[in-house]
């Protein structure tokens, strides 16, 4: 018997529907202020509210949506609320949401320019627009040489394949028992992903190096600390291979100094990879694009688009000076895929850049968000953000209770409040409570690092629906939340 529900991509009930699922998009944002911003409920509480198997017969759209807003809204961190400002919200944008959808719709995988040349020429374009945006060196971009731009899932994988395709290199040149001897660099500032992707690849763990910053630098690498664990490293016999710099450190968007980095990486032979997930962003602006000096000394360079840049993840955009070095480390050759301009080397096979062999057809929404903003409007959104940091900054330092910790530099404010008598592990303890009673309000969320063994506070602005009467009302809450902790003692 044929079912009465959902045809498989019936272009009628498709229009029906998907104008449900708009409206009901649509209207979560618009009341997105109204949730607590983070999820209340205890885990497993959701088995409790749904049947122990699927239905035998296809449910209404109405009643799945229902359920959505009773039953999954209550459990989900609302990232894009205004009054989220843990981390770096992922950003989504009107132009993001319907590139995915266009996306969706077309069903294009990407896989290879085969099958989806236009996915494959498209993703070359975007990239080259927006590295020229960063003004990021000609040999970065596909149009210049050996380069080009990939766009990969997350930082975290487009830190694994460069490190993949340094590690390749050089056991090509010293034989694959030299494994054991290879050396990573980086800050102790720098994301996991760094140490995750040096599992995978099989460096040992005691050569990850991830070398000690303090207040003296802003908690950026120091050139002559890398220097010194460099020559210690050759000295006995290690293999120096791959140096990790950050612009805009997850804990206190510290920066390191690309330049100075960069020299020292190319007079001993070691890829240079810089990750800018977060901040890389920024430099799209005149007056931000100097933290990424010295990006020319750079092997590879990575920015986030979902989490600055108004584009629904996942879109990590990665440029690389050599393809080649990722190609003869990350590709396969099956006979299915064979074909004449693969090996002629005509065009570009993104499946040889990547991890996985199929990809989805992420330039899409990119190319959307770059075309339906345009370059004033996002210069002019990432400014907002900034200023709307500034504001919340001068907050902090009015208040005499509260310090503002570290430098800001992008829109993250990094704050504690002063313990009385300047006892710091009491100090530690007030402000690990003072961030629990204000998450627990569900009015705002923020997060916490630890910079010199000091608990912080994290104020990151970055939801596209912030406002200023957002930061005020947050600053409020933490005032409040602060007098009555102060008042307990």
């Amino acid at each position: 018997m044929e079912s009465k529900g959902l045809q498989p991509m019936d272009s009628e009930q498709l229009r029906e529907n998907a104008h449900k699922m708009v409206d009901f998009i649509a209207d979560y944002y618009k009341s997105i202020e109204n949730f607590p911003v983070l999820s209340q409920v205890e885990p497993g509480y959701l088995r409790e509210l749904l049947p122990d198997s699927a239905p035998n017969q296809p449910e209404t759209l109405q009643n799945v949506l229902d359920d959505v807003q009773a039953k999954i809204l209550p459990g989900v961190t609302h990232w894009q609320s205004p009054s989220y400002f843990a981390y770096y919200p992922s950003n989504s944008s009107v132009a993001g949401f319907l590139g995915e959808m266009l996306s969706a719709g077309i069903n294009m995988v990407g896989f290879s320019w085969i099958t989806s040349p236009a996915a494959t020429e498209l993703e070359m374009i975007v990239l080259d627009w927006l590295g020229k945006l960063l003004k990021l060196p000609e040999d970065f971009l596909s149009t210049a040489g050996q380069g080009g731009g990939v766009i990969q899932g997350t930082a975290s994988e487009a830190v694994l394949v460069v490190l993949l395709a340094a590690r390749d290199r050089v056991l090509r040149k010293l034989g694959k028992n030299a494994l054991e001897k290879l050396v990573v660099y980086a800050s102790d500032q720098t994301h996991s992903a760094l140490q995750k992707a040096c599992q995978i690849g099989g460096i040992h763990p005691e050569n990850c190096k991830l070398l000690k910053t303090d207040s003296s630098t802003n908690y950026a690498l120091s050139p002559n600390l890398l220097s010194k664990a460099i020559s210690d490293d050759i000295s006995t016999g290690l293999v120096p291979f791959f140096l990790c710099a950050t612009v805009g450190t997850t804990s206190s968007t510290a920066v390191d100094p690309l330049l100075s980095l960069g020299k020292i990486a190319k007079n001993n032979g070691i890829w240079f990879h810089v990750d800018a997930a977060y901040a890389g962003s920024a430099c799209i602006c005149p007056e931000y694009r100097c933290y990424i000096d010295g990006v020319e000394e750079a092997d590879s360079f990575n920015m986030n688009a979902h989490k600055w840049f108004l584009t629904n993840f996942d879109c990590s955009a990665l440029w690389v000076k050599d393809r080649n070095a990722l190609i003869q480390s990350l590709s396969t050759n099956p006979e299915f895929l064979k074909n004449k301009a693969s090996q002629a080397k005509m065009v570009v096979d993104y499946k040889d850049w990547q991890i996985p062999l199929g990809r989805r057809f992420r330039s899409l929404k990119l190319w959307m968000v770059l075309r339906l903003y345009g370059l004033e409007n996002l210069q002019c959104y990432i400014r907002n953000h900034i200023n709307l940091a500034k504001y919340f900054e001068g907050l902090v330092a009015a208040d005499s209770r509260f310090e503002v910790v570290t430098p800001r530099v992008f829109s993250l404010v990094c704050f504690r409040l002063l313990p009385p008598n300047n006892n710091e592990d009491h100090g530690n303890n007030l402000n690990h409570d003072l961030l629990d009673a204000v998450n627990s309000t569900g009015k705002i969320f923020i997060s916490h690092t630890v910079l010199s063994g000091k608990y912080i506070l994290r104020f990151a602005v970055g939801a596209p629906l912030t406002e200023e009467r957002h930061v005020t009302a947050a600053w409020k809450v933490l005032q409040d939340e602060a007098s009555a902790l102060l008042g307990s003692l």
